[in-house]
C-alpha cells in the first residue's frame, strides 16, 4: 500500500493537516502524521490533537525550541530517521514554519516527492523567517496546493508549471467549519466573564513585535489608550498571551505593568475550540498572525493585522482584514476608526467551503499516486 506522511510542528499546522487526516480515512493510501514538536506548550500543541480529533501522531520528534538554525537542523536529523523507516511515496508539508522547510529538504534529498499545502503565498518581506521558508519550500516542491489566486500568480511567475498547481481552497477553513458547532459548547466566555460583542481579541507573537522592549512598551500604551477609551462602554481587551510574548514581557520587566491595566484580560494560550469561540464573538480582532486573518474573514469579524505586509491579500481585497503599520499612533487611530466603522467582508473567498481536504485527497489518489488514470 502506498504511503503518505504529513508533517505538523506549530499551531497553524494542526488545523491544516487535521482535515486531510479525516478525509483520508477511506483513501487508497496509508496516511501517517509526524509531529516535530516545534511547539511544545500544551495549549499550542497537544490540545489541538484533542480539539481537532486527531490521533496520537505516529512519530513525535520532540525537537523543542532553539534558534532557527538549531531547530531546523534538529528537525532534519530526526525526520531523516523517520523516512528511513517508513519510506513514504509522498511527504506533505504545510504553511511556512521551520518544520515545513526542514522536512521538505530531507524528503527531497532522499528522493521522495514533496507536496506543499498553502503554497505560493508571499508577503514580499524577506525579513520574515516565514517568507524565507515559503520561498525555499516552493523552490523544492513537486506539487502545490493553493488557497487563493495570488498564490498561483506567484508560482507561475517563478517558473512553476501550471499542471503542478492545484487550486483546492483552504484546509484551515475546513477545520474552522468543522469546529464551529463544538465551539458553541465552549464555556470560555463564561470563564472570563465576557459578553459577546463587548471585547476586543488581541494576539501578539512575531519577533518584530515582541522581541524588543520599546515595541512592547508601545503596545502597553496602545492597550492603555484602548482601556481608557472603552472603559465607559464596558468593553474588555482579551489577550491570550503566547509563551514567547510572556517570556519577553518578563525579560523586560513589563509583565506586571501589563497585568495592571484594568480592562486587559490576560489569559493563557487558548485551545483551538476556545479560541474559535473567542474570535467568533469578538467585536474586533487585532493580531500579527497569518492564519487569524483567514479565520476572521470567514467569520466576518473585523481584523486589524499589525504588520507592514501580508501574504494573504485576499483577506484584504474581499475579506474583513485591514493591514495596519505596527506603530503606536497608527494602531490607536485604526482601532478607533474600526470600532466606529468596522470593515465587513464582501464575500467568502473562492473554495473556502470546508471541502479543501477532500479535493486534496482525490488529487493525491488520482494525479500524484495515480491509482486511476
Amino acid at each position: 500500500m502506498k504511503k503518505v506522511i504529513s508533517v505538523v510542528g506549530a499551531r497553524p499546522n494542526f488545523m491544516k493537516v487535521a482535515p486531510i487526516y479525516h478525509s483520508s480515512k477511506d483513501a487508497k493510501f496509508e496516511h501517517k502524521i509526524v509531529h516535530t514538536g516545534q511547539h511544545y506548550d500544551y495549549n499550542l500543541s497537544d490540545s489541538f490533537f484533542i480539539d481537532l480529533e486527531l490521533p496520537k501522531p505516529d512519530y513525535f520528534l520532540g525537537v523543542g525550541s532553539g534558534s532557527h538554525s538549531v531547530q531546523t537542523a534538529k528537525i532534519m536529523m530526526e525526520f531523516e530517521k523517520v523516512l528511513e523507516i517508513e519510506k513514504p511515496d509522498l511527504v506533505i508539508v504545510v504553511g511556512d514554519v521551520n518544520s515545513t522547510i526542514a522536512c521538505g529538504l530531507v524528503a527531497v534529498k532522499m528522493g521522495i516527492k514533496l507536496a506543499h499545502i498553502e503554497a505560493g503565498l508571499r508577503s514580499g518581506d524577506r525579513a520574515m523567517p516565514e517568507e524565507i521558508n515559503r520561498i525555499a519550500t516552493d523552490s523544492i516542491s513537486d506539487y502545490y496546493f493553493i488557497t487563493e489566486q495570488s498564490a498561483q500568480d506567484h508560482l507561475i511567475f517563478s517558473g512553476i508549471s501550471e499542471e503542478k498547481i492545484f487550486f483546492v481552497g483552504n484546509t484551515m477553513i475546513d477545520s474552522l467549519v468543522k469546529g464551529l458547532e463544538k465551539a458553541e459548547l465552549s464555556s470560555v466566555l463564561e470563564n472570563y466573564q465576557l459578553t459577546p460583542g463587548e471585547y476586543i481579541l488581541a494576539t501578539l507573537h512575531r519577533p518584530s513585535n515582541v522581541d524588543n522592549k520599546q515595541s512592547l512598551e508601545d503596545f502597553y500604551e496602545v492597550f492603555q489608550s484602548i482601556s481608557k477609551n472603552i472603559k465607559s462602554k464596558n468593553i474588555k481587551i482579551v489577550f491570550p498571551i503566547h509563551p514567547r510574548t510572556t517570556s519577553k514581557l518578563a525579560e523586560f520587566g513589563l509583565l506586571e505593568k501589563f497585568k495592571s491595566l484594568e480592562n486587559l484580560v490576560m489569559i493563557p494560550p487558548s485551545p483551538y475550540i476556545d479560541f474559535l469561540k473567542l474570535m467568533k464573538y469578538s467585536k474586533l480582532v487585532m493580531t500579527d498572525s497569518g492564519g487569524i486573518q483567514e479565520e476572521t474573514t470567514y467569520l466576518d469579524v473585523p481584523c486589524l493585522t499589525l504588520r507592514t505586509t501580508t501574504e494573504r491579500p485576499i483577506t484584504i481585497e474581499i475579506g474583513s482584514n485591514l493591514l495596519i503599520q505596527p506603530e503606536k499612533n497608527k494602531i490607536i487611530d485604526a482601532l478607533d476608526n474600526s470600532l466606529k466603522n468596522p470593515k465587513k467582508r464582501i464575500k467568502v473567498p473562492l473554495l473556502w467551503d470546508g471541502q479543501a481536504a477532500s479535493r486534496i485527497v482525490k488529487i493525491i489518489e488520482n494525479k500524484i499516486l495515480q491509482f486511476t488514470s
